[in-house]
């Protein structure tokens, strides 16, 4: 279990939920609330003050809900890394949201152990993919594949390139990634920049769904 110190807010527009999800938690020593809001406005004015790391966000809230609060932080705020905690199932709203920035999923139901499980896999590796995330995604990724083949669209990366790649989908971090690879973490980030640059991707999350999606790693 990782011991490294988790600074994170919770948005939730029911005190009892707020307040049960902190107290849940509260085992866990790695895991440190810095604070509580309400709805979006109240967890952006609290970002400001106070920086945490992960956000824990519902998406039904009054003033700003869930899907404008990821917006906004993304573009704002992009080291705050979002992980949505939500009553909806549909999988409409999982596709989306990963798409504009969250860094995973999860449901209201999910047990305490499994959102510290989050909350670590997503400061360590940028991301946390779930067995619900994962079939959504990959239903919706093979839905989107409605093409006719064409040889010569043919995405080409080195071979570098594809080993970073296949240890981000492996989920290590890139301080892992440059000793496996005898490379320093900055050339790992760097690797990393031009392939979400190239994919049009905007974290770690996308490349791990454009790799899966377009075949690029065994």
């Amino acid at each position: 279990m990782s011991s490294e110190i988790i600074k994170v807010a919770i948005a939730d527009d029911h005190q009892i939920f707020r307040k049960g999800v902190i107290l849940s938690l509260k085992p866990y020593p790695n895991i440190q609330f810095l604070f509580e809001a309400e709805n979006g406005d109240e967890l952006i004015k609290g970002i400001e003050r106070e920086r945490p790391d992960i956000v824990l966000l519902d998406l039904k809230m009054p003033v700003k809900d869930g899907i404008e609060t990821t917006k906004y932080l993304n573009k704002n705020f992009p080291e705050v890394r979002i992980l949505i905690l939500t009553m909806f199932e549909d999988e409409r709203f999982v596709g989306h949201l990963m798409e504009i920035g969250a860094n995973g999923y999860l449901l209201k139901n999910t047990e305490p152990t499994e959102i510290r499980q989050a909350l670590n896999d997503v400061m360590k590796n940028g991301f946390y993919l779930n067995n619900f995330v994962n079939r959504v995604l990959i239903k919706k990724n093979y839905a989107k594949q409605k093409f006719s083949p064409n040889l010569n669209s043919e995405i080409v990366i080195s071979d570098k390139e594809k080993e970073v790649l296949s240890l981000v989908c492996m989920e290590f971090t890139a301080q892992e990634i440059a000793q496996k690879m005898d490379i320093s973490p900055r050339t790992v980030e760097a690797i990393k920049d031009r392939l979400m640059e190239r994919f049009g991707v905007k974290n770690s999350v996308g490349l791990v769904f454009y790799a899966m999606k377009n075949s690029l790693i065994d």
